[in-house]
């Protein structure tokens, strides 16, 4: 993290196409070209895990697989397993600008079946380049499979729901559901194994043109996912695989009750046993996958909130001690040292900034957090003037109100000192974002990544995700025609004014 840089944050289900969600398509590649062209650096993405209940991105089915949502329908009409007419023919929704999730998970599916089934007639899964993703990929592949597959039998339903022998994962009974829903648990290998082939040449498409990529890792998995069920001794779960306790954060001036999250927890007794030996397969998956590596929720290594299992809120938790640098340490020692990005918004303590700084990597700061009148000792950290060197600057996040809803949305005297610090005239006429994103762009922070709505100046219909609340999230997609060269032209000289161009390759 040595130079200037910046780069924009958008989820890859926001871009645009046809087929009622962004994905791995043309249209990505363009986003990059255009991304290149604004002389941006880096693409931030959101987790790309396949979705459970809320559509949620940070609730997933699996920490290692890949969501089938995002594998490009048009890539797989070209290698012949589809036909255009079905793909056109099939109802992903109306509205271009929004993800409908209840018509993808309706129509997409029996296309990928149908391409799965070509791809076997063909023999595909005899072919060299399946078998070795096979191989390297089986430590965490047969037990996602399986997962899916006795999912899908039983109705969709959540594993602490399944009949004892498969919920408790008997010898005897998994046997026997591997051998009945095999053809199942095929269809699953060819999704992810499509899925990767995808991301991987994107990916490489992105790095060729000099873009790197953010991804995000949540700090927890969900209850209901492949992970718990196979790993159960690796979460806090009583003798019949009941959480005993659950994550969330405590209440504070947003909420009187905090946030109950329901993710199980982590024994870390256990992983320490191990040598982190997950986190270790997890870390080295994930940059496999992504340049650059995002933790969300960092403070829960230094302390994590703990909720009694069954609690109807947060407010009856309490903190208790995570691993701290520890886990770190056995990263670094089997990984090397690999660019994080630690997410440490919120309420921090000296010992969350201690563990920041003693692992070395850098933290976020968020520019819209600097105006909060709720909490003014905590928003001076987030002013631009007091910012260090190292760290990551932001206007907004994908949890934040976009930036023009934002100051539509705080008090009078909020407004009020977000004029004072720009020096802007509260009657001034010109939209507040480029203000802001100059503001972002000018600090010290090393690098700088901006929400790609704040760029395009939209409003709170453009938002991503609003905390706490479930239903109409994740579902914002961009216009097509919003990526426009004048755009482009402008981000880049703004980028060109702060010193964030990326460097040229030497002649």
């Amino acid at each position: 993290m040595n130079q200037r840089a910046s780069g924009i944050l958008m989820p890859v289900s926001s871009l645009p196409g046809p087929y009622g969600i962004g994905c791995f398509s043309q249209q990505a590649r363009a986003f990059v070209d255009w991304l290149a062209e604004a002389g941006q650096t880096f693409w931030q993405i959101l987790p790309l895990g396949p979705t459970s209940y809320g559509d949620s991105p940070y609730q997933s089915f699996s920490t290692f697989a890949g969501n089938p949502y995002l594998i490009d329908l048009q890539t797989l009409v070209g290698e012949g397993l589809l036909d255009a007419a079905d793909c056109e023919a099939a109802d992903f929704g109306d509205d271009p600008a929004s993800v409908d999730y209840g018509k993808l998970y309706q129509n997409r599916q029996p296309l990928l079946q149908r391409a799965f089934a070509r791809w076997q007639a063909a023999g595909g899964d005899a072919q060299p380049a399946y078998r070795e993703f096979l191989a390297r990929n089986a430590a965490w592949l047969e037990d996602y499979a399986l997962f899916t597959a006795i999912k899908t039998a039983q109705g969709g339903a959540a594993w602490d729901s399944w009949p004892d022998p498969l919920r408790l994962r008997r010898p005897e009974a998994l046997a026997s559901a591997r051998q009945e829903l095999a053809g199942e648990m095929g269809y699953q290998r060819f999704v992810q194994y499509k899925f990767e082939e995808q991301w991987k040449a994107l990916k490489a498409y992105a790095n060729a043109r000099g873009i790197r990529i953010v991804g995000d890792i949540p700090i927890y998995v969900a209850f209901d996912s492949a992970d718990t069920w196979a790993s159960p001794e690796l979460f806090q779960l009583d003798g019949e695989r009941r959480p005993t306790g659950v994550a969330g954060v405590p209440p504070d001036g947003f909420s009187a009750t905090g946030q109950l999250w329901g993710n199980p927890l982590y024994d870390w007794d256990a992983h320490r046993a191990s040598g982190y030996r997950w986190w270790i397969a997890r870390l080295a998956a994930s940059y496999e996958r992504y340049d650059v590596v995002r933790i969300d929720h960092f403070r829960g290594f230094d302390e994590y909130y703990w909720v009694p299992a069954g609690a109807p809120d947060a407010s009856e938790g309490r903190w208790k001690k995570g691993p701290g640098k520890e886990l770190f340490d056995a990263l670094r020692d089997a990984l090397g040292q690999r660019p994080v990005i630690a997410e440490d918004l919120g309420y921090l303590t000296d010992t969350v900034r201690r563990l920041v700084a003693d692992c070395g990597f850098p933290g976020m700061k968020v520019l819209e957090f600097a105006f909060d009148s709720r909490d003014s000792s905590s928003a001076r950290d987030y002013l631009p003037h007091n910012y260090p060197e190292h760290c990551v600057v932001y206007t907004g996040t994908h949890d934040n109100e976009t930036v023009a809803g934002w100051y539509g949305s705080i008090l009078p005297e909020e407004r009020a000192a977000v004029c004072r610090y720009l020096h802007r005239s509260p009657d001034a006429v010109e939209p507040l974002h480029w203000d802001f994103v100059c503001t972002a762009m000018a600090s010290v922070g090393r690098w700088c990544i901006i929400p790609l709505q704040d760029y395009l100046g939209l409003d709170n219909r453009a938002r991503i995700n609003h905390p706490s609340t479930l239903g109409g999230n994740w579902r914002w997609r961009v216009e097509a025609g919003a990526l426009t060269d004048e755009l482009a032209a402008r981000i880049c000289a703004v980028t060109e004014t702060y010193g964030r161009l990326p460097e040229k390759p030497a002649e």
